[in-house]
């Protein structure tokens, strides 16, 4: 069998084993679900790709030739093999894999509401640095979705949809002159220096607070070291410094601090889902559906988004 072009077509092979089971094209065709011609066309395809004649018409229907039997057991072998990882990623009900920069962000609470919609599927959450890593790991298939803030140009096999939008409150101490108040226009915040250590350089939060920075004349203070969330309002509640927590956020309670919304506009931070345009996860299609019905687009009127962010936000979810 020299001269054979270029990879066995798995359809042709098929075929080819059909038509030696049932004797006739016009059984096999039946069998596969195709017409005799289609059938015909695969073993002309078949014979054309080996460089061999693989069947001679009798009274009896298609009989192999010598180089038709010859390749038969391989041709079983691979149809077999085929069959068997099909039958695998079939029954494997694997779970959904989703990234998140933190689970006390509102996205958790996002996938726990899905979740809860959808009954019996398993969904795995985990945590990286954001867009840098999740985008890799989308890409490589070692996660399913992504939960981020869409920053710059992202490959084109990835996708993403508009997922929420999560306004800004100001985290300060009880002894701040803004703790009284039920709501704090951002005006008021012009000239202020808002602590904020986790804000990473090249991270696409650190770019949103930069722009709102921009926005607003606030000052945004990135000095650390970060130990993390409870240390950072243990830090707030000493009267200090004043910090930006997200309205749905998880933050750890502190008996010295208060929370308050933030108006006049109030400043949203823009979360999307992201994932890989050739990923046919079953719970990913769910996931999507989910987030594209509960979707509260941009209100301009009310909040504030970086000029970047708006047009997705503002015509609302569809795939990009």
């Amino acid at each position: 069998m020299e001269g054979v072009a270029g990879d066995l077509d798995l359809g042709a092979v098929r075929a080819f084993v059909a038509v030696t089971e049932d004797l006739y094209f016009s059984e096999a065709a039946a069998r596969l679900g195709i017409s005799q011609q289609a059938v015909s066309k695969r073993i002309a395809k078949l014979e054309s790709d080996l460089g061999v004649r693989l069947f001679f018409r009798s009274r009896n229907g298609a009989d192999l030739t010598e180089d038709g039997r010859a390749f038969l057991p391989h041709a079983r072998a691979l149809v077999g093999i085929a069959d068997q990882a099909l039958e695998v990623l079939r029954g494997r009900r694997r779970s959904l894999r989703v990234d998140v920069l933190d689970t006390r962000l509102s996205s958790v609470d996002l996938i726990r509401a899905f979740h809860q919609t959808v009954g019996d599927v398993n969904v795995d959450v985990t945590t990286s640095n954001g867009l840098r890593s999740a985008r890799r790991a989308l890409v490589h298939g070692s996660l399913d979705a992504a939960f981020a803030r869409v920053s710059g140009m992202l490959e084109e096999e990835l996708r993403h949809v508009p997922a929420h939008l999560e306004p800004l409150h100001l985290l300060v101490s009880r002894d701040h002159p803004l703790a009284g108040r039920q709501q704090v226009e951002m005006e008021r915040l012009s000239g202020s220096t808002v602590w904020m250590p986790g804000n990473v350089p090249d991270s696409e939060w650190a770019e949103f607070y930069r722009l709102l920075s921009d926005a607003f004349d606030v000052r945004i203070d990135t000095s650390g070291p970060d130990f993390g969330w409870e240390y950072y309002v243990e830090e707030i509640g000493t009267g200090g410094r004043i910090g930006f927590v997200g309205e749905r956020m998880r933050v750890p309670w502190h008996p010295r601090t208060v929370q308050i919304p933030i108006v006049d506009p109030a400043p949203a931070y823009p979360c999307s889902l992201l994932c890989h345009r050739q990923n046919h996860h079953p719970v990913l299609a769910l996931l999507i559906s989910f987030i594209v019905t509960n979707f509260r687009p941009f209100d301009p009127r009310r909040q504030w988004l970086p000029d970047p962010d708006r047009a997705a936000f503002t015509m609302g979810p569809s795939l990009h």
